[in-house]
């Protein structure tokens, strides 16, 4: 490949990635990722049989992790 060939594309990759570092900071800075109420809402919608079923989950990897013997 000819160098101005390398040149043009280091260029567009260097633009490219430069507009995408500014939206990721811009998207930080107007607080797109900020969603506090959702695990909020998450936890205060739930009712006593998801509750549940979610701790049921919980023993039955813990059980698993006990009776768990490599060979």
């Amino acid at each position: 490949m000819d160098s101005w060939v390398i040149a043009m594309m280091l260029g567009a990759s260097v633009f490219l990635g430069a507009i995408a570092l500014f939206a990721f900071l811009w998207a930080i800075k107007s607080g797109q990722f900020d969603d506090e109420e959702k695990f909020l809402n998450a936890a205060k919608f739930d009712g006593e049989d998801e509750l549940n079923d979610a701790v049921n989950k919980d023993r039955k990897k813990e059980d698993l992790k006990k009776n768990y013997r490599p060979e």
